[in-house]
């Protein structure tokens, strides 16, 4: 009979294409997870995995296999999840993944409260890109995330909680640093950083100044830090949102903020979770909280 415990090891096998790297993620002996996938293929009658000492690779009829075993896992964790409800709100494990350019920000405004409010609360924290955290949502690895919109998010459902602005960012000595305001036009392109292909901050800051991506700096930087960092020293300028002003140039007495006249809000921040998840009552005084403390710290 083949067992979660099972299914869990080729999944992690699949994902890896490593057996060690697998057996390491599962917390196992890579001699158990690979007993344990023998004998899942034994009872299935065909292989899963076509391995040797240099690689893992996934056989057609293995293609079948896992993406049934993805269903039923995903299923199985929707179960326990229903289980967790039943205990009380916002009681049990919760595993939120958090894009980078809202993560060190929004956490530190309301880890506080969530903590004090609800202490049987287990949070898990990953951070990774937008479309990471998306699919990890869908496979069941995650049960959210919280990411930045517009973004396509397929067949996950998205509960917006705030809205902002974008602030562009300039060394203080700059003659238009004293600005009430100031337009996409007045913005030297040429002087612009932005974040690295795949972040979704870059996109949503050409889209709210209609700038074409061919006209500003690639400087290839990974965090929203580095970037201010860079404009502290002269290179040139960039944005960022509001919820990051404190940390990143309120603190750094060379830089200034000036808000975009353009319409906003320039982005959502959302939950995106599976149309099935059972804990969406969880999201919800989630997204109260977190609007309240955001509101609060404006």
């Amino acid at each position: 009979m083949i067992s979660l415990k099972q299914i869990n090891y080729a999944l992690a096998a699949e994902r890896t294409l490593h057996f060690k790297k697998a057996a390491e993620y599962c917390s196992v002996s890579q001699s158990a997870l690979s007993t344990a996938l023998s004998e899942l293929e034994k009872s299935l009658g065909f292989q899963i995995f076509e391995r040797n000492n240099k690689q893992v690779l996934v056989t057609p009829p293995g293609r079948q296999f896992l993406s049934k075993a993805r269903e039923v896992k995903l299923l199985m964790d929707e179960i326990e999840k229903l289980g967790s409800a039943v205990q009380g709100e916002l009681s049990a494990t919760l595993s939120v993944g958090i894009i980078p350019t809202i993560c060190p920000y929004l956490l530190p405004i309301v880890l506080p409260r969530l903590q004090r409010e609800y202490p049987a609360l287990e949070l898990k924290i990953s951070e990774e890109q937008t479309h990471v955290l998306l699919e990890q949502v869908r496979s069941g690895d995650l049960d959210t995330a919280i990411i930045a919109l517009p973004y396509h998010c397929g067949n996950l459902l998205t509960f917006s909680f705030w809205e902002e602005k974008f602030l562009w960012i300039t060394q203080k000595q700059d003659t238009r640093a004293k600005r009430s305001s100031i337009s996409s036009d007045e913005i030297d392109p040429g002087q612009l950083m932005l974040l690295q292909d795949g972040h979704c901050l870059k996109e949503h800051a050409l889209s709210a100044c209609q700038l074409s991506e061919k006209s500003v700096q690639h400087l290839g930087a990974t965090g929203l830090n580095t970037l201010v960092q860079l404009v502290a020293s002269g290179m040139g300028t960039t944005f960022a949102p509001k919820m990051a002003m404190s940390q990143l140039v309120l603190s750094n007495p060379a830089l200034a903020c000036v808000p975009l006249s353009e319409p906003g809000p320039h982005r959502e921040i959302a939950f995106a979770v599976r149309p099935n998840y059972p804990g969406v009552r969880n999201i919800q005084l989630l997204m109260e909280l977190f609007a309240s403390e955001l509101a609060r710290h404006q």
